[in-house]
């Protein structure tokens, strides 16, 4: 018996929609994270990008849990003396809502090359429509 590895020519990608309205920043992260990765497959590798497209909706209106909105900071250094910048998750919300998913699900992916493939095919919307209905998205329960 021999165990088979993922080809990038057998992958086949599918297309699904996340509406992110009240749900909770960490749940909807770790579950989109896995179906970027392709763990939800049979056919997963870790050495190959095996992961579906996904398309998050209404992230303007996800749910932090506690008082993150006001203690959670998201650091950020220009690398210049004294370049250090700080926001907190609620300002983020506010100023860009797609950021902090993407910031999210990026913590949760492989620190390596593969993983800047898997997070491009993540698409993050503020409002509740999106440009991708040529590719008929299929919705993913959480």
């Amino acid at each position: 018996m021999k165990t088979q590895v993922a080809k990038l020519e057998n992958v086949k990608r599918d297309w699904f929609v996340v509406d992110a309205q009240d749900v909770v920043l960490g749940r909807l992260s770790s579950k989109i994270a896995n179906v970027l990765r392709g763990k939800n497959k049979a056919i997963f590798s870790p050495s190959v990008d095996t992961g579906d497209f996904v398309i998050v909706i209404n992230a303007e209106k996800i749910a932090l849990t506690g008082r993150k909105l006001a203690d959670k900071i998201y650091y950020s250094h220009s690398g210049f003396t004294g370049g250090l910048k700080e926001i907190t998750a609620g300002k983020l919300l506010e100023k860009k809502p797609e950021d902090l998913i993407k910031k999210a699900v990026k913590g949760m992916l492989p620190k390596n090359k593969l993983a800047r493939h898997m997070l491009k095919k993540l698409k993050i919307y503020a409002g509740g429509s999106h440009p991708h209905d040529a590719q008929q998205p299929k919705n993913l329960t959480l």
